[in-house]
């Protein structure tokens, strides 16, 4: 199989919704083991089909620790069909080399996909687990959403990006997650309280 190359923020293709996969053919399936593959070499959590270049509704994850054999997660034409609570993660991506900021996201969230062979299947990652947040971040993607746009503190994710000669934020890009947001800083307080 092929390492591809990975495109770097600023790539216009980044920015673009992915169109959905009419058929799962050879050439598909040879893509999604090329991405496997590239994910892997680059250490990653997740790949998204944009990344490579291709404009498809198409990700994989794999969330197993160093020491454990790989378990590769396909989703082809995912659709988020629940998603509740809310966690603040420090987040990167293969397209942003070395740059991690703090996010929002949701900490439970339902997923419905089909996989490698077509098959659809149902996922569901609960309690802010990395498999919660990678889905949310690799969607994201199929919908020229990039973490950066989650961005919990504008100034820090700024300083990150330039310390990695990165293009700075899109204003017009970043969302107004007020609800997220309210439900952190209530957890947050919580967890000062009780002495976390």
């Amino acid at each position: 199989m092929a390492i591809l190359k990975i495109l770097k923020y600023g790539d216009p293709v980044l920015r673009q919704k992915a169109k959905e996969v009419s058929k799962i053919s050879k050439k598909i399936r040879i893509l999604i083991e090329n991405m496997l593959d590239t994910m892997y070499a680059a250490n990653g959590v997740g790949l998204a089909a944009p990344q490579i270049g291709e404009s498809l509704r198409i990700f994989v994850i794999d969330v197993s620790a160093e020491n454990e054999p790989y378990k590769p997660l396909v989703f082809v034409n995912p659709k988020i069909i629940k998603k509740e609570g809310a966690i603040c993660v420090k987040e990167g991506c293969l397209s942003f080399p070395e740059a991690y900021v703090n996010v929002r996201r949701y900490s439970d969230v339902m997923v419905k996909a089909l996989d490698i062979n077509g098959k659809p299947f149902i996922m569901e990652a609960k309690n802010g687990e990395l498999l919660a947040y990678a889905i949310q971040h690799e969607n994201d993607h199929l919908d020229g959403v990039l973490f950066v746009d989650h961005s919990r503190n504008i100034f820090e994710a700024t300083e990150v990006l330039k310390a990695n000669n990165l293009p700075q934020l899109e204003d017009d890009k970043l969302l107004n997650e007020e609800d997220l947001e309210s439900i952190i800083l209530e957890n947050e307080a919580k967890n000062k309280e009780e002495g976390r």
